[in-house]
């Protein structure tokens, strides 16, 4: 029995990054030995293994064979005669598919050694189009690594595994995984870029693909608003209401299309609607009469969640540097006065109005005319 070090952890070492989880290849094990030496079996569509110290993870060499459509629809065979090249040919790209052996020698049958030198990604093999997983994995890391550039022949696959319907086999839960991690990168407009040029976009998020934007350039402007909120180190909800807000003339209907057919988390739907809804009386916020504040510090449901105020800032101000196609900051005063008046509105003790009126009904256009009251009071003082 041996074991070797695989995948991200010895790509990010070659590439000088600082080390993510470690993943292991067991090669010549049975799962019953790996239970006898005190691994505990966690892996549901193959064998893998937690280490019973590190509770790292632990797989057997594995091929697989293409029994039907979607990355579900593989045979794997993790017998102890599968071999470390074996295993290491159905990895995705090859910077993926180096290991590196106890002694720290590295196995490279692939080549990604040289690739990693000259910034490419390149898919090891045949096996990358029997899994359109791979397409979102490969865009996601050119997100994560701009610099490298894409092989023409791995671009030429993309394209023949949308072409034959191979890519229409994602499942909403992968497919949204792997976007929340592209989201998360450096440069996620990299991610969505490279997902068009393959043609995968129009399947998988054919609204930002054609965006209804009157001018056309609805999907750069979009591309240009995640990255500022990348930029800004934002949130996986503030990125993605960044990607969204202006993403068509009703971005309501949009987004909610969006998050059904991705099962987006309702955190991230729920940020993206509110920030849609909301961008233009927030750009207009200087300009409002103290009434027309206190409605938006409503619809913002700030008195409940004064927390929510920051993350709709920081996406409509990746919005607003998006439609200046500005790299650097943007001047955006609506911030702060914001900030005050939602301060202003949530000193109003709505506890103390209730017990001055007999009459229960009128509590709630008290309260809203005492916030507007003291929203006016801040406004004098400007």
């Amino acid at each position: 029995m041996k074991i070797y070090r695989v995948g991200g952890a010895v790509r990010d070492a070659l590439l000088g990054l600082p080390p993510g989880d470690t993943d292991w290849v067991v090669v010549g094990a049975t799962p019953e030995r790996m239970v006898e030496l005190g691994f505990t079996p966690v892996g549901r569509d193959f064998p893998v293994f937690l280490h019973p110290r590190t509770h790292e993870e632990y797989a057997l060499a594995r091929t697989e064979r293409k029994t039907a459509r979607g990355y579900r629809g593989f045979a794997f065979n993790c017998s102890p005669e599968v071999s470390l090249e074996d295993d290491l040919a159905r990895r995705d790209l090859t910077i993926n598919a180096i290991a590196q052996a106890d002694d720290g020698s590295l196995i490279d049958p692939y080549g990604g050694q040289r690739d990693i030198e000259t910034r490419v990604l390149r898919h090891v093999g045949d096996a990358f189009a029997e899994d359109p997983v791979r397409i979102l994995r490969l865009a996601r890391f050119a997100a994560r690594f701009p610099e490298f550039s894409i092989a023409p022949e791995t671009m030429t696959l993309m394209r023949r595994m949308v072409d034959s319907g191979e890519v229409d086999a994602l499942v909403p839960e992968r497919s949204w995984q792997e976007i929340a991690r592209g989201l998360m990168t450096a440069r996620p407009s990299r991610m969505f870029a490279i997902l068009r040029e393959c043609g995968a976009l129009a399947r998988i998020l054919p609204e930002l693909d054609r965006p209804a934007a009157g001018d056309g350039r609805g999907f750069a402007r979009a591309l240009r608003a995640v990255d500022h909120a990348a930029a800004a180190d934002a949130s996986l909800e503030v990125r993605f209401a960044s990607l969204c807000s202006r993403i068509a003339a009703e971005p309501a209907v949009v987004i909610e299309a969006i998050a059904a057919r991705l099962r987006v988390p309702n955190a991230c739907r729920a940020l993206a609607l509110l920030v849609a809804r909301e961008y233009d009386a927030i750009l207009a916020a200087d300009a409002l009469a103290p009434e027309a504040l206190a409605s938006l510090v409503t619809r913002l449901d700030l008195i409940r969640r004064p927390d929510r105020l920051e993350p709709v800032l920081a996406a409509v101000r990746a919005g607003l540097a998006a439609d200046r196609e500005t790299d650097g900051g943007v001047d955006f005063p609506q911030a702060d006065w914001l900030r005050r008046v939602s301060a202003a509105a949530r000193s109003i003790d709505a506890g103390a109005i209730a017990a001055t009126t007999g009459d229960p009904a009128r509590i709630p256009a008290l309260v809203h005319e005492a916030r507007v009251a003291a929203i006016g009071g801040i406004e004098a003082g400007r």
